[in-house]
Parts: C-alpha cells; structure tokens; sequence
C-alpha cells in the first residue's frame, strides 16, 4: 500500500515537471498519480465525483497545450513550418537546461519562419522574428495555464482528501 502512495507520489513530481517540460505529458502524469493514489486508498477519501472533475482539469490541459502555442503563432501569421520549427525547437531545448527551454522554441519557430519565407532581407527578418516571438509568448502562455490548472487539481485532490 505505501508503495503505490510512493508511486502515486513519484507521478504527480514529473507530472508537474511536465507542466514546463514539454516532453513529459505533465497533467495527464499528475492525473495517473491521483488516480492511483485514490485506487490505493479504496476510493474512500477521493470519489467518483472529484475524479470526474479531475480528469475534466486534465483534458482542459490538453485543450490548452494545442490552443495557445496555435493561438500565439495564429496572431503573428506563422506558418505551419514555423510552428514545426517550435516543436523542434522545444525539444531541443531540453538538452541546453532552462535556458534552453525558453530559448528553444524561439529560435525553432524563427527558423521555421525563415525557411518558409526564405528571404533573408530586413522585411524577411523582422516577420520571422515577429513569428518566432509570438510563437514563444503563446508557449508561455500556455505553461502559466497549465500551470494554474495543476494548482486547482492539487488544490482540489488535498480539499477532498482532507474533508
């Protein structure tokens, strides 16, 4: 029984780490810890109900991974190669540390950009700098959500353990 409340445990750590670590799937992770956490304990602190909305917060999640980095790239015209080109760039990111991560997608959505216009001219740049850094705005925008939406999962697992 512990050893599935440290297991439980162990998931909801990388999940959250997930959150920013593009890599890992960071909610559905903390979801899968929950959910063992509350098989582990019977269901007896932790319902149906509450499991409900919590898989409900980590579908949210999912909605908003695609939806921001598409909503950022949409408001600055990337194309589709921009987009790939931060993707790319995220996982890149990885092997280069924190700085890395923030860099990544940038400078991927910015190369994309650039290969798509292939114009290597002031106009050219600006566009694909503009691109690169919507993209990356969009990005971060959707950690601070995916952020938020762990917290209201932890939040909510604790107040329904607890009571």
């Amino acid at each position: 029984m512990t050893l599935l409340y440290v297991l439980a445990a162990i998931l909801v750590v990388i999940g959250l780490a997930g959150v920013v670590l593009p890599a890992l799937p960071g909610l559905p992770l903390v979801f899968l810890g929950m959910l063992l956490a509350a098989w582990a304990g019977g269901f007896a602190k932790i319902g149906v109900g509450t499991l409900v909305a919590l898989g409900v917060l980590t579908l949210l999640s999912m909605a908003v991974d695609f939806w921001a980095a598409a909503m950022g790239a949409k408001r600055v015209g990337a194309s589709r190669l921009a987009l790939a080109g931060a993707v790319l760039g995220t996982f890149a990111g990885l092997f280069l540390g924190p700085v890395g991560l923030f860099v990544g997608p940038f400078v991927g959505a910015l190369a994309g950009e650039l290969l798509h216009g292939r114009r290597l001219d002031q106009p050219g740049i600006g566009q694909a700098t503009k691109v690169g850094f919507g993209t990356w705005m969009g990005i971060v925008f959707g950690i601070a959500l995916k952020l938020m939406l762990a917290l209201a999962m932890l939040g909510l697992f604790a107040w329904s353990w607890w009571n």
